[in-house]
């Protein structure tokens, strides 16, 4: 009898661990308390797993310059993953999948395996939103090129990944955050970027029509406006048909998987059962 209650502890003991842990990013003007319900989705479907939300620049402090949101939490990020070798997954909401692709890109040895990108402006930004009345209280979408794309502007993270169909040229010289990281505007760390960002397993893309923050809420999977303000789908994008920064080679070897959810308002997607079970339990083994 306690040889068997022995063996069910080891067995137990092994499913435990065989669930790698969880890193949790939060978004812009939030913080890791928001992820509270999602950290307890986490461990409830896998009893045993790590989730770690972490704490740097909440709320207030997240409209903080998203390069050194992403050196920061790069640092903090590493730090985890020396503690576990075996491999992390990374879920980041909102903003944050724009710091977690951020740190992808420039952490060359990352041992991420599954990055779920929830509810992100993937490709960026274009509307007239609570959070852009935060940063620009009296600025209307098609005046905000003027505020962001320049070296003040740049302070801010919004200005960061907004993306103005109207002011292209002005989005690729005065924007020193998306269009280096998607590859548009070509660097001399684009290959390694790309190397590093291609070393994950799996890319897991979820947004949905209702999302009311995301603009487009396309953006979520990689797609954008042209100048008409169409939306062209991710695989019409020129940064996936030139594999800028990796997107392609992740879709070739069928590493993307794309969920959308209609219904879904944008502060809801980390505290909505549904999206968690049907979007998200499964990449986190």
């Amino acid at each position: 009898m306690k040889t068997l209650q022995l063996l069910l502890l080891l067995l137990a003991a092994g499913c435990m661990d065989a669930y790698k842990p969880v890193i949790l990013v939060h978004g812009v003007i939030s913080g890791p308390n928001e992820l509270q319900k999602l950290s307890g989705f986490i461990t409830k479907a896998h009893p045993g797993t790590e989730v770690i939300a972490i704490s740097l620049y909440d709320y207030g402090e997240s409209l903080t310059s998203m390069w050194q949101q992403v050196e920061s939490f790069r640092k903090t990020i590493m730090g985890i993953m020396k503690d576990h070798p075996r491999g992390v997954h990374l879920l980041c909401f909102s903003q944050g999948g724009l710091i977690c692709r951020g740190v992808l890109s420039t952490m060359p040895n990352h041992n991420v395996h599954t990055f779920i990108g929830l509810s992100s402006p993937l490709a960026g930004q274009y509307g007239e939103t609570s959070y852009l009345k935060y940063a620009f209280p009296f600025c209307l979408k098609k005046d905000v090129f003027l505020l962001c794309y320049n070296q003040y502007g740049q302070q801010l993270s919004v200005c960061n990944y907004w993306n103005d169909p109207h002011h292209r040229y002005s989005y690729l010289w005065g924007n020193n955050f998306l269009p280096l990281l998607n590859g548009e505007r070509r660097h001399s760390n684009m290959n390694a970027w790309r190397r590093s960002f291609i070393r994950i397993k799996k890319l897991v893309l979820i947004g949905g029509p209702d999302d009311g923050v995301i603009t487009p809420w396309q953006s979520s999977h990689f797609g954008f406006y042209d100048r008409k303000e169409n939306v062209i789908e991710m695989k019409n994008q020129k940064f996936y048909k030139d594999d800028s920064f990796g997107l392609k080679t992740l879709a070739l070897r069928g590493s993307i998987s794309v969920c959308i959810r209609s219904g879904v308002k944008h502060t809801e997607w980390h505290s909505n059962y549904s999206v968690f079970k049907s979007c998200i339990q499964k990449w986190l083994i």
